[in-house]
């Protein structure tokens, strides 16, 4: 049986962490974790609360239809529409985040930005990145969230998605992975948007070595996250 308790934690704990690195935009952006089991249920932050006082209390239980289960407040209806689309669309994805945090916003605002391969830190996104180039506006009806959630649908290795004139959305099997990635993607984006400030092209490393880099990262891959996620709670006392 799913410990919900344990996933508000964390999810709390994953809120709290984006606003100490600034990763959050306002009180707007989202975070959500499916609950695993038989119904169709999800974790996610209500509007209107800062995430550096979001406390497991205060997420809202929500099922299929964005109808509240448990908690107060209001599920914003992008937050509801991105999430559910997404979760249904790719169920190896436990724990959804959006965020519109600056670097990797940064590279979604550029003509075919990309999140090139030019430091190791990109290296452990290579063929798991899904780009949609076409800004669709904000997503206040379903059909926008679906559009977006299809992205990494038609792509089974994509656990981020970049959108256009927008933000991202990082997907994992775990809150752990999804906000290990998440940490490590807006690093990997300031590496590139400072190395470009300069003037200068980039350097790109060989296919062979990012994939062999790459296959480097995803063997360690669950063991850092889970030593990083926790090593970030305890920063937090969450």
């Amino acid at each position: 049986m799913a410990n919900v308790a344990e996933y508000r934690r964390e999810l709390a704990a994953v809120l709290r962490l984006a606003a100490h690195f600034d990763l959050n935009e306002g009180i707007c952006n989202h975070f959500s974790v499916a609950i695993p089991g038989g119904e169709e249920r999800y974790l996610i932050n209500p509007y209107g609360i800062h995430w550096s006082q979001m406390q497991p209390e205060d997420l809202m239980l929500i099922d299929g239809e964005g109808t509240v289960l448990e908690g107060e407040g209001e599920v914003e209806a992008t937050a509801r529409n991105i999430h559910i689309a997404s979760h249904r669309a790719n169920p190896r994805h436990l724990c959804i985040l959006h965020t519109h945090m600056p670097y990797a916003t940064a590279l979604t605002m550029l003509d075919n930005g990309r999140l090139e391969m030019a430091h190791q830190t990109a290296c452990r996104y290579f063929a798991r990145i899904a780009y949609d180039d076409q800004f669709g506006g904000i997503a206040l009806d379903e059909e926008e969230g679906q559009r977006i959630a299809e992205q990494a649908k038609q792509d089974p290795n994509a656990d981020i998605i970049f959108l256009a004139n927008h933000g991202v959305v990082v997907g994992g099997p775990s809150v752990a992975h999804a906000f290990d990635d998440l940490y490590y993607l807006e690093r990997a984006a300031r590496q590139q948007v400072l190395a470009q400030s300069t003037g200068k092209s980039l350097k790109i490393i060989p296919d062979d070595v990012v994939r062999e880099t790459s296959r480097q990262f995803m063997q360690v891959f669950e063991v850092q996250a889970i030593a990083h996620f926790n090593a970030m709670r305890r920063v937090i006392g969450l």
